[in-house]
C-alpha cells in the first residue's frame, strides 16, 4: 500500500494537544530550533504548556469537542500563528485520518504517518486482514460485516470460549468485554457496542479468542519516507487496570534475543505492508507457550515512549520531526544497542477502592522528586493547577532507568515515595504496592490479569492511617493554629492548657490531646467510639520548625526520630503527606460535641462543606442520637446526630447546598422547652 504524504522542511510547529505531552513535544522542538505554538481550551488557559510555548492560541471551550477535537479551530490557529507543521501528540486527534487529511489539505506538514495508514490501522477488522496478508500472526477471531448476535454466537462457538469483544474503531479498554460462556454474550455485545459508539462514534465490534495469562508486548517501529524501517525493541505493558496500562517497562523480562528478533521482524513486515512513515507501535499478545499474536497498531507516539528512549538513548519526538521534514534514517538495525532497563508508572487522580474512578480537583501540593539522569518526570501541571473533568486524569509519568531491572524498580519505588500529591485522591499507593509485589519484582509471573490476581478484594479496602500519622496530623493542625511568628515552633511558657480536637480519616474518628510540657509537647491519640480497646497512643515531640516560608513543610522530632511532612491546611481540616503516602483529615473542634450540636438542640456546621443528605424534615420527632444529615469536606463524609430528643422546629439545611462553618443547620426543641413555654 502506498500513499503520497507531504514531506518537507518546516519552521513553526503547532502542537495540537495539551498537558505533559504538549510540553514534551515542545521540549524537543525547541532543542531542534523549531518555533512552537500551543493551543488551549478555556480550562487550560493557565496551563504550563501554554506558558512555555513561543505562542499560544485559544481554540474553544473546555469540552474536548469544542477545542482539542475541533479540527477547524486547530487549523485556524495554525493559520493565524504562521505554523507550517502540526504535531498531534497522543489521544484526541492523533489517530484521526480525517484530521491528518485536513492538515495536509491546508498545506501543512502532518507530523505523523500517511492518512491511509491511519485509516487502515484505525479499524481493527481491516487491520487484522492487512496483517494476515503480511504474514503476521493474528489472534483467531471474527471481523466480518455481519454484526448480528447470531453471527457472533456462531463465531464464538467456532473460536471457543472464552472470547474477547473489542471495539473495531478504538482501544484503551473501551468497548472491550471478556465473555466466558454463551449466556454472557448477548448482553456483553450490547454493552460493548453502546460504549464503543459513545467513545469512537462507531458501534462496530470484532471478536477474538481470549488468550489467558498473556503478556502485552509492543514493538516500537521507526520508518522514514525513503523506505527505511527499523524497530527499537519491545515494551512490556502487562500491568493494566480495566484494560488500561499503568506500568510499562523496556525491555520485557519475558523476551529474549531470539523472540525479540522474531517479533521485530513481524513488526517490520507490518510497517512495510502499509507504507508506514514516522513513529508507530505494533501491539502483540504473548501467550504462555511463547506464541505471539498481533492485536493492533498505534499510529502515533505512545504514552510510554519514554522507556524506549531511556534504553536506546534516542529522542523519538526528534525522529518524528526529522522524518516529517524528509530526512532519511541514519540508524542501522544491527547498530542499535539497548542499555539497562527502564520502568514507567502513570500517576493518575483516581479513587482506587471505588474501582479506579477518575477524580477531579485542585493540586493543593504538587512536589515531584528532582529529575536526574536516572529519573525522568513528565507532567503538565503546576501546584495549584486543576485536574479537569473534561480530560484524562493523569498527573504525571515517572520513569526510572537502571543498569538492571531491579535497580530501575528500586529507583522508581523511591521516586514514588518522594512524590508529593495533595488535594486529590491518586493511585500512588497502588503503584507502589505493584512495584513491591514479589511477583512483579521477580518479573516472570506477570500477565495482563496481574492486578486482579494479586490484589483482588484488597483493591476495595480503604487503608487507615497509623497512630503516628494521626499524631503528625494533629500536631500539624495545632501548629497551623498557633501562627508562630518565625520558623521555630516553641511551646508556650508557662505551659498552656491542652489543645483538643477530633480528627477523622475516612470513617475512623480520633480524639486528640496536644499538651505543652515546657520542652516540647506530649501528644495522645485515642480511637473514638471504638469497640476495640487499643489504649492511648502517646508520643513525645521536640524541636518543631517550619522548613518552608509557605508553611507547607513541617519538621519535628517524634520520640527521638526526626522527619518532616508536607501539608496543606484548610478550614475543614488538612491534607498530609507522610512516609510516601497522602492522607486526608477532617477536623471537628473538640470543644463542641463531635456532631457540632449544642445542648439546647441547636445544630451548626462543624466545618465548611457540602450537605450531601438531609434525613429529616421540619416538625419531625427525633430521638437523641438519631442521624440528621451528612456533610462532606476533604472528600470525607461526616454524619451529624441529634443531641437531644424533640421536634425539629427550624430546618435551614438543604441537600446539595453548601454550609459555612458554625452556620445554623437546624434546631430541635426538647419536650421540656415546649412544656415550659406553655
Amino acid at each position: 500500500m502506498t500513499d503520497r504524504k507531504l514531506v518537507r522542511p518546516f519552521h513553526t510547529l503547532l502542537i495540537a494537544n495539551r498537558g505533559e505531552i504538549a510540553r514534551r513535544i515542545a521540549r524537543s522542538a525547541r532543542r531542534l530550533g523549531y518555533r512552537s505554538v500551543a493551543v488551549y481550551s478555556d480550562a487550560d488557559a493557565d496551563g504550563l504548556h501554554v506558558r512555555e510555548a513561543d505562542l499560544a492560541v485559544r481554540i474553544g471551550g473546555p469540552a474536548a469537542g469544542d477545542s482539542y477535537l475541533n479540527i477547524a479551530a486547530i487549523l485556524e490557529a495554525a493559520r493565524s500563528a504562521g505554523a507550517d507543521a502540526v504535531h498531534p501528540g497522543y489521544g484526541f486527534l492523533a489517530e484521526n485520518a480525517e484530521f491528518a487529511a485536513a492538515v495536509e489539505q491546508a498545506g501543512l506538514v502532518f507530523v505523523g504517518p500517511p492518512e491511509a495508514a491511519i485509516r487502515m490501522m484505525g479499524n481493527k477488522a481491516r487491520a487484522k486482514v492487512a496483517m494476515a496478508e503480511a504474514d503476521v500472526p493474528c489472534i483467531p477471531g471474527y471481523q466480518d460485516g455481519d454484526q448480528s448476535v447470531e453471527a457472533y454466537a456462531q463465531a464464538a462457538r467456532r473460536i471457543g470460549y472464552p472470547v474477547m469483544i473489542k471495539a473495531a474503531a478504538g482501544g484503551g479498554g473501551r468497548g472491550m468485554r471478556q465473555v466466558r460462556n454463551p449466556e454472557e454474550l448477548p448482553p456483553a455485545l450490547a454493552s460493548a457496542a453502546s460504549e464503543a459508539a459513545a467513545a469512537f462514534g462507531s458501534n462496530e465490534l470484532i471478536l477474538e479468542k481470549a488468550i489467558e495469562r498473556a503478556r502485552h508486548i509492543e514493538i516500537q517501529v521507526l520508518a522514514d519516507s525513503h523506505g527505511n524501517v527499523i524497530h527499537l525493541g519491545e515494551r512490556d505493558c502487562s500491568i493494566q487496570r480495566r484494560h488500561q496500562k499503568i506500568i510499562e517497562e523496556a525491555p520485557s523480562p519475558a523476551v529474549d534475543d531470539t523472540l525479540r528478533a522474531r517479533m521485530g521482524q513481524a513488526a517490520l513486515r507490518s510497517a512495510r505492508a502499509i507504507g508506514y512513515q514516522g513513529v508507530g507501535t505494533m501491539e502483540f499478545l504473548l501467550a504462555p507457550d511463547g506464541n505471539f499474536y498481533f492485536m493492533e497498531m498505534n499510529t502515533r507516539l505512545q504514552v510510554e515512549h519514554a522507556v524506549t528512549e531511556a534504553i536506546t538513548g534516542l529522542d523519538l519526538v526528534e525522529w518524528q520531526l526529522r522524518v516529517a521534514a524528509g530526512e532519511p534514517l541514519d540508524l542501522e538495525q544491527d547498530a542499535l544497542q539497548f542499555r539497562g532497563h527502564a520502568i514507567e508508572v502513570r500517576l493518575t487522580a483516581e479513587d482506587v477502592p471505588a474501582g479506579f474512578l477518575p477524580q477531579t480537583g485542585t493540586l493543593r501540593r504538587w512536589r515531584p522528586p528532582q529529575e536526574t539522569r536516572a529519573l525522568r518526570i513528565d507532567h503538565g501541571l503546576a501546584e495549584g493547577g486543576a485536574i479537569s473533568p473534561y480530560y484524562d486524569s493523569m498527573i504525571a509519568k515517572l520513569i526510572a532507568h537502571g543498569r538492571t531491572r531491579e535497580e530501575a524498580r528500586r529507583k522508581l519505588r523511591q521516586a514514588l515515595e518522594q512524590c508529593v500529591v495533595l488535594g486529590v485522591p491518586t493511585n500512588q499507593w497502588f503503584l507502589a504496592a505493584c512495584l513491591e509485589d514479589p511477583v512483579f519484582a521477580a518479573g516472570s509471573g506477570v500477565h495482563t490479569g496481574f492486578v486482579e490476581e494479586r490484589f483482588g478484594a484488597r483493591l476495595k479496602a480503604r487503608p487507615a492511617a497509623s497512630p503516628l500519622t494521626v499524631a503528625w496530623a494533629a500536631f500539624a493542625a495545632y501548629a497551623c493554629a498557633m501562627d508562630a511568628p518565625g520558623p521555630d515552633i516553641s511551646p508556650p511558657r508557662p505551659a498552656a492548657r491542652p489543645w483538643r480536637a477530633n480528627l477523622m480519616q475516612e470513617n475512623t474518628a480520633w480524639d486528640i490531646c496536644v499538651t505543652p510540657d515546657g520542652q516540647g509537647w506530649r501528644i495522645e491519640a485515642n480511637l473514638a467510639e471504638s469497640t476495640i480497646d487499643t489504649g492511648p497512643h502517646r508520643f513525645e515531640l521536640r524541636n518543631a520548625r517550619w522548613q518552608s516560608p509557605d508553611r507547607s513543610i513541617l519538621e519535628a522530632e517524634f520520640d527521638g526520630a526526626r522527619e518532616s511532612v508536607c501539608l496543606a491546611a484548610g478550614e475543614a481540616g488538612l491534607s498530609l503527606f507522610h512516609r510516601g503516602r497522602a492522607w486526608e483529615f477532617l477536623q471537628v473542634p473538640a470543644h463542641k460535641p463531635r456532631n457540632a450540636a449544642m445542648a439546647d438542640g441547636t445544630v451548626t456546621a462543624p466545618f465548611t462543606g457540602r450537605i450531601l443528605l438531609v434525613a429529616v424534615q421540619a416538625d419531625d420527632q427525633v430521638g437523641a442520637g438519631d442521624p440528621l444529615l451528612i456533610m462532606e469536606a476533604m472528600k470525607m463524609e461526616h454524619t451529624l446526630y441529634a443531641p437531644v430528643a424533640g421536634r425539629i422546629v427550624e430546618l435551614a439545611a438543604q441537600a446539595g447546598g453548601q454550609a459555612s462553618k458554625d452556620r445554623l443547620l437546624l434546631r430541635i426543641e426538647p419536650p421540656a422547652s415546649r412544656e415550659a413555654a406553655s
